[in-house]
């Protein structure tokens, strides 16, 4: 059963959460289930017509750079021009991507976004987007660089907030305006997320191609609840899929997140 973004009431966000927990679990990696995460997401918002009111679903996770596929340390070295940073870095890594263009299918065949070096909070400011996410999940900047304990346990008390961009043309935050935002009619975007236990950040970002009223953004914040409690109960699964890494050539890819 189909959900709306544009009329998300209390009964689709019960279910909506329901629904995300029943599809991660059993999951064999972090990363099958935050494909099981998008790929809800982008198949299952559309209208009364049955069409897709999401463009783009992303999930990112920070994640130690020592820690990261040899390939994702390749691309972040490329970020920082060639240098490695230390291994207890974090990286924003793309761990999942459902859209309408092909390469938005893959998170192999994003050109930008699949581990975004994040050695400190001035290098975040520089990313307007990321800057923008932390900061709207309540979360400071400093934290995600340097995940502490004592961090983690004062951020499990907080209330979930959201990163909410009602109109996305126009917005500082949203980048590629006209190769992104303008092309592809990109209306609203969401992003909801949270802390794990071990300090890293999870967030999923929506780029509706509808109006979404802040109304129904805020009710994301319990969604991004029970998917922090679907992720928990995977337990120590590895974060990376085993699978084969594609290598086709990437091409056209705007950069949205």
């Amino acid at each position: 059963m189909s959900f709306s973004l544009a009329d998300f009431d209390l009964a689709e966000m019960l279910r909506c959460g329901r629904d995300l927990r029943d599809a991660t679990q059993g999951a064999s990696s972090q990363e099958a289930a935050a494909e099981a995460v998008v790929r809800y997401l982008y198949d299952t918002a559309r209208d009364a017509d049955g069409e897709r009111q999401c463009l783009l679903a992303r999930f990112y996770k920070t994640h130690a750079y020592g820690a990261l596929e040899p390939s994702l340390q390749a691309f972040a070295r490329q970020t920082l021009g060639g240098v490695a940073p230390g291994d207890e870095v974090r990286c924003l890594a793309l761990l999942a991507t459902a859209g309408d263009v092909p390469a938005w299918n893959s998170r192999h065949l994003s050109r930008g976004h699949q581990a975004i070096p994040l050695p400190t909070a001035e290098m975040v400011a520089q990313a307007p987007m990321i800057a923008e996410l932390i900061r709207a999940l309540g979360i400071d900047a400093g934290a995600v660089v340097a995940p502490h304990p004592e961090v983690v346990r004062g951020a499990a008390g907080k209330s979930y907030r959201i990163f909410y961009v009602e109109e996305a043309l126009g917005s500082p935050y949203i980048p590629a305006q006209q190769e992104f935002v303008t092309q592809h009619g990109v209306r609203s975007v969401i992003g909801f997320g949270g802390l794990l236990a071990q300090g890293d950040l999870f967030a999923v970002i929506l780029f509706s191609r509808v109006h979404i009223p802040e109304s129904c953004a805020e009710r994301f914040r319990n969604v991004a609840l029970d998917l922090k409690i679907a992720l928990t109960a995977l337990g120590d699964v590895p974060v990376f899929a085993p699978a084969a890494e594609p290598t086709p050539e990437r091409t056209g890819e705007p950069q949205p997140a």
